[in-house]
């Protein structure tokens, strides 16, 4: 019998408001959902479906919530710089517009999440290279953000994210400022990521970016609605051409 991977993610009946004026706007209500070790996730919704708030419970980036969030069998409910350390141990960040410091090269902003860990700067310098090879821009690292192309400030910012080896990487509309050649090169490097072992989660509201993942979740008004696998998912190179 095959042993089932590990859940790395369970949330139990979460739920998020906000107060707008005298009402009371309910941006998730009673999510529950588990996520393993390995998947490729993609969580889709409209504009204003609660999708964005649940990648910030997520990434540990609010936990300000109703429920019971377990990251990697961690409580999230926690003081904010234990938090910070949990989110800074267990998940990558991609986001649509990089998120790259303009002032420093590409080197220097891979290492950034590094330099709050206790390791010697030959460490540093060592993982950071090994993460810019993985993504193809080792001959880049001196070049500063603008003299990049979207494509390759995108694949900084993965570099960037796997730098730590973190348990999840959470990619928040990540082709959204790419054309769509570029962004399916982007969306290949997410799959062999996942190939390689790393947990994807995909925030999207292009149900043809999400057709790419292993399953889909649906969010509308703060509520998943469909939970399903990816019946038409490929493995192959053909699904990331024109």
């Amino acid at each position: 019998m095959v042993e089932s991977k590990k859940e790395i993610i369970v949330m139990k009946n979460i739920s998020k408001s906000y107060k707008v004026g005298n009402n009371i706007f309910k941006a998730l209500e009673d999510i529950n959902l588990t996520i393993r070790k390995g998947e490729f996730v993609a969580i889709i919704g409209k504009s204003g479906a609660g999708k964005s708030t649940l990648m910030n419970i997520i990434g540990c980036l609010d936990s300000k919530v109703e429920g019971e969030y377990i990251l990697d069998g961690l409580n999230t409910r926690c003081s904010d710089n234990r938090l910070a350390e949990i989110r800074n141990n267990k998940i990558g960040f991609v986001f649509q517009n990089y998120n790259l410091l303009p002032k420093i090269n590409v080197m220097e902003n891979v290492e950034l999440p590094l330099i709050y860990m206790d390791l010697d700067y030959k460490k540093i310098r060592e993982k950071s290279i090994k993460c810019l090879e993985k993504v193809g821009l080792k001959e880049h690292i001196k070049h500063k953000p603008s003299e990049l192309s979207g494509g390759q400030m995108q694949r900084v910012a993965i570099a960037r994210a796997l730098v730590t080896n973190p348990e999840i990487i959470l990619a928040d509309e990540p082709t959204g400022a790419l054309d769509s050649k570029t962004g399916n090169d982007i969306l290949k490097m997410l799959n062999d990521l996942n190939k390689d072992g790393n947990t994807i989660i995909l925030i999207t509201h292009d149900k043809e970016i999400a057709r790419k993942a292993k399953r889909i979740i649906t969010i509308k008004d703060g509520k998943i609605i469909s939970d399903t696998k990816n019946n038409k998912y490929r493995n192959e190179e053909e699904v990331y051409e024109d």
